[in-house]
């Protein structure tokens, strides 16, 4: 369905969180792009696209959740980063390119604003304010992709699992996620027994609880004292560059 601007506001799933993206675009600029703002569901797992083919639409996630990741000929693989309502999935496109290496798929079940190629190309040229904005944005991004590398290499196992979840409750509509360990574990590129272990660790300090397939952030006072300082790093880097971008 195509979405107007009041739409945007109204949307029963949509109350709690919104596009931060959006939200910083100056009236007149949102105005304009809504008329062509897919309201889409997104199911967890779903698979938006596949290593090197070619990208038909970007999306703004509100509520959903989105894990770049690279697959290896194995078959394994390992989150890249992940984006929230602070950012959005296409960056490719307003880089020059068609595709990317790497594959986007739903890791938190929820509502994105989908928005067609050519529109975003056509939006992105001729205005300098969306330009502004998602070129900020793709900055954030491979500062956060960076830090990750660093992370994954310096890091403990449960130093980067209080990471991720606090990077992921923070873009989450709640505390809960829907997350098995395997998952988890895909996303780090680490051994299940790893994150069994340091997850273990968590429950029994009190930071989370943990059900099959449910992960609930109980302390997160005490989750960002025992994570490492990448995400600070990234959360600092996010705020300096898209807080004044208008």
């Amino acid at each position: 369905m195509t979405i107007t601007a009041l739409d945007m506001m109204n949307t029963p799933a949509l109350e709690t969180q919104q596009n931060h993206l959006l939200a910083a675009l100056p009236a007149a600029d949102f105005e304009r792009l809504a008329a062509h703002l897919d309201c889409v569901p997104l199911a967890l797992g779903k698979v938006l696209y596949e290593p090197g083919e070619q990208l038909t639409h970007a999306y703004f996630p509100t509520t959903a959740i989105i894990s770049l990741h690279y697959v290896m000929a194995s078959g394994a693989s390992t989150e890249i980063v992940g984006v929230g309502s602070e950012g959005f999935v296409g960056v490719a496109l307003i880089m020059g390119g068609q595709s990317t290496s790497s594959a986007a798929m739903v890791q938190a079940a929820g509502y994105a604003y989908r928005l067609e190629r050519r529109l975003l190309k056509q939006e992105f040229d001729r205005n300098t304010c969306v330009q502004r904005l998602l070129l900020r944005y793709a900055q954030a991004l491979i500062t956060q992709i960076a830090q990750n590398a660093v992370c994954y290499r310096h890091h403990s196992v449960e130093q980067q699992l209080c990471r991720w979840l606090l990077l992921t409750v923070d873009r989450a509509p709640g505390r809960e996620l829907v997350m098995t360990q395997e998952l988890v574990a895909s996303m780090l590129g680490v051994r299940r027994e790893s994150i069994t272990e340091a997850a273990g660790n968590l429950q029994q300090a009190g930071c989370i609880s943990y059900r099959r397939g449910h992960i609930t952030v109980l302390d997160r006072a005490q989750l960002a004292l025992r994570t490492c300082e990448c995400y600070g790093v990234v959360k600092t880097e996010m705020h300096r560059l898209l807080e004044d971008v208008q």
